[in-house]
């Protein structure tokens, strides 16, 4: 499995804003391109947030990446110009117990 995280730091004022895209038009419209099977939304403050994507392979992701982070981003960037810090990171799972 390979998880793909997106960590979110947020202007304060823009805090609910953009967790309200987040969870009704961003990652539904991401879930909707079926290149993940599972996407996590999580809140570490007011205004720190991540989104972490499990695709099956690294194929799922790349197609994602290829064929869609453009457009997805470019209407992120479009809704917030400003006063949002992105970071991004994939993950490959090693191992998991439990």
């Amino acid at each position: 499995m390979i998880r793909y995280e997106v960590v979110l730091d947020v202007e304060p004022s823009l805090a609910v804003a953009v967790a309200d895209h987040m969870r009704h038009r961003h990652i539904p419209a991401i879930f909707a391109t079926g290149c993940f099977r599972r996407i996590r939304f999580q809140q570490a403050s007011s205004h720190r947030f991540r989104t972490t994507y499990e695709a099956e392979t690294a194929a799922d992701l790349d197609r994602y990446l290829q064929n869609h982070a453009p457009a997805m981003r470019a209407e992120f960037l479009a809704e917030f110009p400003t006063g949002v810090r992105l970071t991004r990171e994939t993950w490959h799972e090693m191992e998991s117990w439990g």
